[in-house]
C-alpha cells in the first residue's frame, strides 16, 4: 500500500487544530529548553497564538464533507468542533491567568503550560472520539494532565492532598468506566466502533439484557466523575479549595465541556434502545447535582468552595437539555457551556487577583472591595450575577434556553426545580456581590483596608486584565447579542444520530399519512 492510499484512509487534515496544538506544545518545550526561565515573559504568549491557530482552524473544518479520521476512530462534525473550541478557547483564557500566578507560586511557566496543553490535546480528542480505545486514551490523557496540574504548586501542602485525592478518586472512576466499555466491546460482538456497536448489539437482540443495563450505569459514573455531577462531586470540593486557581478554572469549563461532549456521542450513538433509562438516571443525576450543589453552596465561606459546588449545579442545570433528547435541548446544551465558558472564567480571574494582592479565598474578606478596586468588583459581580441568571446576562439567556427546551420535551418538575434552585443560586451570589459593595469603612474587612496599590504594569498583571476586560465584555453582550451563539448552537446538533433517526421517522410518517390521504 502506497503513501497517498494510507493518507487518504487517514484523513488527517481533520484533526489539523490538535496538530497545531501539538507543534505549540513541541515549541514551549523546546524554546524553555534553549532560552530557560528567561524564556517565561514571552513563552505564555506563544502558546496562546498556537491555541488561538487551532481555533482559527475548527473554523475552517465547518461543515467538512469527510470528517471521519483513522478509520471513523475520530468524528470531527459540527458538534465536535464546537466542544473542541470550547476547550481551546476556555486553555487560552487559563493561560492569561496563569503566568502571574504560577511565577508568584515560584514554579516554572513552561512546565505548566506543556502539561496544560496536553489537558487541551486530550480533551479536544475526547470531544471527538468515535471509538473505544481514542475514547479512553484521550479521556486518560485529560485526568492524568488533570492531576499533575492540580498538585502542581508541590510546596503547597492543599495542593499535594487535592491531587493526592483526585487521583485516588479518578483512578476509581476510570476503571469502573473501562469496565462499562469493556462490556460494551463483549456484547457487540468485539466491535470498538460506537455505531458498530450500537449494530451489534441491534443484531443480537441485547437491548434490554442485563448486560447492556450495567454497562449504561457504569458508562454513566464515569461521565458522572468528569462533569463533577453528584453522587460523583466528591473530589470537586477540596479539589476546588487546594488546587492552583488557574487550574481549577480550566477543570470547571474545558474538562466539563469534554465530558458532556463525550456523554452525548456515547449516549447517541450506543444507547439509543435504551434511551428511556440512561434519561431516567441523569434525570436523578441532575436533580442530585442542583439541590445539593446549591443548598450546600449557602454554608461555604471560601470562595473556591462556593464555585467547586455552584460548579456541581450548573452540571445539573446542563443536563437538563440532555435528557430533553432534542435538538434544541442539544443545541441549549452547547449554547450554556458557550456563555459559561465566559462568566465562569471572568469569576476566576477576579479570584486570581484577588489572592494575588491579598493572599486570601475567604468570602468575608471581600467586605468593601468596591472603595478599593472598582474594576475587580464590576467584574466578579457581573460574573456571579451572571451564574445566578440575573437578566439581561448571559447567563439569563443560557438557562431560559435550557429550561424552555426541557420545557417542550415535557420535563416539567425538572424545569421547577430547576427554576427554584436557581433562585436558591442568586441568594448565595448576591451575598458577595453586597458584601462587595458596603458603603461604610468601618465594614471593611482588614485585607482590603490593607489591599495594595493597584498596579497593572507589573510582570504577569497585563494578561491578566486583558483576560478580565475580555471575558467581562462577553459576559456582558453574549446575552444581549446572542443570536449568532444560537445559530452556532442549532448548526452543530444536526448531525446527531438518534435527531437523524427522529428526521427520518417523521418524514416517513408525513409521506404515509399523505399516501392514505392520497388514497381516501
Amino acid at each position: 500500500m502506497d503513501f497517498a492510499n494510507v493518507a487518504s484512509q487517514l484523513n488527517a487534515g481533520t484533526i489539523l487544530p490538535e496538530g497545531i496544538v501539538i507543534i505549540t506544545l513541541l515549541g514551549v518545550l523546546i524554546v524553555d529548553l534553549i532560552l530557560g526561565r528567561s524564556s517565561s515573559r514571552w513563552i505564555g504568549y506563544l502558546a496562546i497564538a498556537g491555541l488561538l491557530a487551532s481555533i482559527v482552524a475548527l473554523y475552517f473544518k465547518w461543515d467538512n464533507a469527510n470528517p471521519l479520521f483513522f478509520a471513523g476512530a475520530f468524528n470531527g462534525d459540527n458538534l465536535s468542533i464546537v466542544f473542541r473550541g470550547i476547550v481551546a478557547l476556555s486553555a487560552a483564557v487559563t493561560i492569561l491567568m496563569s503566568i502571574r500566578y504560577v511565577e508568584q507560586s515560584g514554579t516554572p511557566l513552561a512546565e505548566f503550560i506543556a502539561i496544560l496543553l496536553t489537558a487541551t490535546l486530550g480533551g479536544m480528542f475526547l470531544s471527538g472520539a468515535n471509538e473505544l480505545v481514542m475514547i479512553f486514551i484521550s479521556l486518560e490523557t485529560l485526568s492524568i494532565s488533570s492531576y499533575l496540574l492540580t498538585g502542581y504548586t508541590k510546596r503547597d501542602p492543599r495542593s499535594n492532598e487535592a491531587a493526592l485525592k483526585y487521583l485516588l478518586i479518578g483512578a476509581a472512576s476510570t476503571a469502573v468506566f473501562l469496565y462499562g466499555v469493556s462490556l460494551l466491546y463483549g456484547l457487540s460482538g468485539g466491535q470498538t466502533e460506537l455505531s458498530a456497536i450500537a449494530n451489534g448489539i441491534a443484531t443480537a437482540n441485547l437491548s434490554q439484557s442485563l448486560g447492556i443495563v450495567i454497562a449504561l450505569v457504569f458508562t454513566i459514573a464515569g461521565i458522572g466523575f468528569k462533569i463533577s455531577a453528584a453522587p460523583f462531586h466528591q473530589w470537586t470540593p477540596d479539589v476546588y479549595e487546594g488546587a492552583p486557581t488557574p487550574v481549577i478554572a480550566f477543570l470547571s469549563v474545558g474538562s466539563k465541556a469534554a465530558g458532556f461532549a463525550l456523554a452525548i456521542r456515547l449516549l447517541t450513538n450506543v444507547f439509543p434502545l435504551v434511551a428511556e433509562e440512561w434519561k431516567f438516571v441523569f434525570t436523578a443525576l441532575a436533580v442530585l447535582s442542583m439541590v445539593l450543589g446549591n443548598v450546600v453552596a449557602l454554608a461555604q465561606t471560601s470562595m473556591k468552595r462556593m464555585l467547586a459546588y455552584s460548579s456541581i449545579a450548573q452540571a445539573g442545570f446542563v443536563m437538563i437539555g440532555l435528557i430533553a433528547d432534542t435538538q434544541a435541548g442539544y443545541a441549549s446544551m452547547i449554547f450554556y457551556l458557550l456563555v459559561y465558558l465566559f462568566m465562569n472564567l471572568c469569576g476566576f480571574t477576579c479570584v486570581i487577583l484577588f489572592s494575588l494582592r491579598t493572599g486570601t479565598d475567604q468570602i468575608a474578606e471581600y467586605s468593601g472591595l468596591y472603595q478599593k478596586d472598582a474594576l475587580l468588583t464590576l467584574g466578579l459581580s457581573i460574573s456571579l450575577l451572571s451564574l445566578g441568571g440575573i437578566p439581561p446576562l448571559a447567563g439569563f439567556f443560557g438557562k431560559i434556553y435550557l429550561f424552555w427546551a426541557g420545557w417542550q420535551a415535557g420535563l416539567y418538575w425538572l424545569v421547577l426545580l430547576g427554576l427554584i434552585t436557581s433562585v436558591v443560586s442568586i441568594y448565595y451570589y448576591i451575598r458577595v456581590v453586597k458584601m462587595m459593595v458596603v458603603k461604610e469603612p468601618q465594614e471593611m474587612s482588614d485585607a482590603v483596608k490593607n489591599y495594595p496599590e493597584i498596579r497593572w504594569n507589573l510582570p504577569g498583571f497585563r494578561p491578566l486584565q486583558v483576560g478580565l476586560i475580555t471575558t467581562l465584555i462577553a459576559t456582558t453582550i453574549a446575552g444581549i447579542l446572542s443570536n449568532p451563539l444560537f445559530t452556532l448552537a442549532n448548526n452543530s446538533v444536526t448531525d446527531i444520530p438518534t435527531l437523524q433517526a427522529k428526521t427520518v421517522a417523521s418524514t416517513q410518517v408525513n409521506v404515509i399519512s399523505t399516501e392514505q390521504t392520497e388514497g381516501l
